[in-house]
């Protein structure tokens, strides 16, 4: 299994971030059976202010140009998607057009290491 962070930005705005969590409460079944169908196994998403950071587990067969490919290919997530973008901006630094921009992991810090150490 692999864990991947991404982040990604909300509008500022209290009423528009309100919306965006309650879609979030209602997901779409065709958008659930998409996440799962590319071999994400778990997803949470968490938000402080506008800032959303997103933990996605996976099979260890899954790819990110797969599950673009597939998405492209489907209308219900393309409405989704478009219905999303209302509610977010991208974070300074991604690419033009790119929503969730991977994060690299710089500390990682576990009972084990400290145990080994000793």
């Amino acid at each position: 299994m692999e864990r991947y962070v991404l982040t990604l930005d909300l509008q500022d705005d209290a009423r528009l971030i309100a919306e965006y969590e309650r879609w979030h409460q209602e997901v779409w079944p065709e958008i659930k059976e998409s996440i799962f169908g590319s071999g994400i196994r778990r997803m949470e998403i968490y938000r402080f202010s506008n800032r959303l950071v997103m933990v996605m587990e996976t099979d260890d067969g899954f790819s990110f140009e797969q599950k673009a490919e597939a998405d492209a290919a489907n209308p219900r997530v393309q409405e989704w998607e478009q219905l999303m973008w209302t509610y977010q901006r991208p974070v300074r630094g991604a690419n033009p057009g790119e929503k969730w921009v991977l994060m690299d992991k710089i500390f990682e810090l576990s009972r084990l290491d400290i145990e080994h150490e000793r």
